[in-house]
Order: structure tokens, then sequence, then C-alpha cells
């Protein structure tokens, strides 16, 4: 059982309004994560991470998606203080994710390459 389910917006002025940090690690691989939408409450230089790929599943994202998604966030947060990376770094729970390291390796691939794409 997750510690929290749903979207940023319940939060997203204590989150993003409270904390002294550089940035934001957030889970955006699913539908239940929500909305870009509380983004716009981002202060001016903290960065994002946009966790857009799920460790709880062995198939891959496409790159197109990944991009897309990226520039859906950069309505919210210019694209210069966005990131791309897995959600949870592949250990969700105490046990981890039922994800083989080749699993995970290959999950490793897109995201570097929509980065390269999409930053440069």
């Amino acid at each position: 059982m997750p510690a929290a389910e749903g979207g940023y917006d319940f939060v997203a002025e204590a989150l993003f309004g409270g904390p002294d940090v550089d940035g934001f690690f957030l889970e955006y691989d699913d539908a239940r994560s929500g909305t870009f939408e509380p983004l716009r409450l981002v202060p001016a230089g903290k960065m994002v991470a946009l966790g857009l790929v799920t460790t709880k599943r062995g198939d891959l994202e496409s790159r197109d998606d990944l991009k897309r998604r990226i520039e859906e966030a950069s309505r919210y947060v210019p694209v210069e203080r966005l990131c791309l990376s897995p959600h949870c770094g592949f250990s969700s729970t105490v046990e981890g994710n039922a994800l083989t390291r080749g699993q995970q390796e290959a999950k490793l691939s897109p995201v570097v390459q929509t980065a390269q794409e999409a930053w440069g």
C-alpha cells in the first residue's frame, strides 16, 4: 500500500513553498500522479526531476511519449529547469520492484536517449 496517492494538487502549495531545497523529484509515471498543473507553484530557480519512467513494470516507455510529457510539463516550469528520471530509483517499496537487472538497464536507455534529445 502506498504512503500517499493522488496528484500533487492538494499538497503543491506546502510542498513547493516550504522546504529550502534545490529541486524536487516527482513521480509522474501514471495517471494516479495527476496533471502537471501544480508545477506552476514551483519557485523560480528550483529544478524538477520528472519521474516519468515507471519502475513498477518492465514495459518500456516510448521516447516520443516522454518528450511529449516533458513539453507538457514545460508549460509550467521552463524546460531548462526540468530533468527526466525513473520514478523512485527502482525501489518504491522496501523489497524493491520485481524488475530484473536487464529490465532496469533497458529502462535507463530511453531516459538517456530522451534527455539527449530534449536537452542536447
